[in-house]
């Protein structure tokens, strides 16, 4: 038994990009579970043998991690995984009619898609984030997991540790107990809190899919009341490690995308048309266009933040 206090160590001969992967999994620049510090990263997480902080920190051709609490050797075991040790790029060429894709990929060739291997971990924040503003999405999840998870062992607990204050993210069967009124007064209304209830009272079920192919998986999420494409292609691409589950449903991605390789923006429909050549990657390519930065000016006026919530309305008189 790993003990709260204790630390284990794991060096890694792995020279991967870890920025890419550690900010997809944040939930925003507050997210309680995941925190920049220098050139690495501080992540808590729930393992299947129990909570766990790990500090992830490259250091040249190696990656050097640090783990506290239960879920410290499932966590260390897991890393080259995380780090995206098992996504192959080798059958991903970019066309030479994509430019910027070309240049992208000369830039950030040595990105990786990592998997969590945490199915709920990752379902449950993408239902919070369907149909509504990243800013609102954030702000809910670190509400939530600040009132329903629990201090992340090690450090976490220490007022002088860079990690001080870090969360881990509560159990599904905590999720599955938290009432509407607590969801609504974290600015979460029914239609998303009512899928992740229910994502959270089938986790079993949910971390079967990782023994899944692509497809499968996806259907298997998809079987859920709520969930949808975009949720789901969320989920794979963190959990998974899905280097084909592009964001298809997401209110700018397909835009994005169709604009980088063609010049125009485009509905989803279009875009999927656009990415064929490259299915069975169609998600790295949305990573790296984004890691490139090449998102097509936004001209038009930014979405408005709802008004009806408890949390919206707090405050006004």
């Amino acid at each position: 038994m790993v003990t709260a206090a204790a630390v284990l160590t794991r060096t890694l001969r792995i020279d991967t990009l870890i920025d890419p992967i550690l900010l997809q999994l944040r939930r925003g620049p507050g997210d309680p579970n995941h925190r920049r510090i220098g050139n690495g990263w501080l992540r808590a997480s729930r393992t299947p043998d129990g909570p766990v902080l790990i500090m992830i920190s490259p250091a040249g051709g190696e990656v050097r991690a640090r783990a506290w609490g239960a879920g410290s050797e499932w966590a260390l075991d897991q890393l080259p995984r995380l780090l995206g040790s098992e996504d192959d790029p080798s059958g991903f060429r970019p066309r030479p009619e994509h430019p910027a894709l070309v240049e992208a990929h000369r830039r950030f060739g040595g990105f990786r898609v990592g998997r969590t291997e945490r199915v709920a971990e990752a379902i449950i924040p993408s239902c919070l984030e369907q149909v509504v503003t990243g800013k609102e999405a954030f702000r809910a999840w670190r509400l939530l997991v600040t009132e329903f998870g629990e201090p992340a062992p090690g450090p976490a607990r220490d007022p002088e540790s860079p990690a001080h204050g870090m969360r881990v993210p509560p159990p599904p069967e905590v999720w599955a107990r938290v009432p509407s009124w607590r969801f609504l007064a974290a600015g979460v209304e029914e239609r998303r809190s009512r899928p992740l209830v229910r994502a959270a009272g089938r986790a079993a079920a949910l971390e079967r899919t990782l023994a899944l192919d692509s497809a499968a998986a996806d259907r298997a999420l998809q079987s859920l009341p709520g969930i949808g494409p975009w949720t789901s292609a969320e989920v794979r691409q963190r959990a998974h490690g899905d280097a084909d589950a592009w964001s298809i449903g997401d209110y700018h991605v397909g835009k994005a995308i169709s604009w980088a390789l063609t010049g125009e923006k485009l509905d989803d429909d279009a875009c999927t048309e656009i990415l064929e050549p490259y299915r069975g990657h169609r998600f790295r390519v949305q990573r790296l266009l984004g890691l490139a930065g090449t998102a097509p000016p936004r001209r038009g006026p930014r979405m408005t933040l709802p008004t009806h919530t408890p949390y919206a309305t707090r405050g006004r008189s």
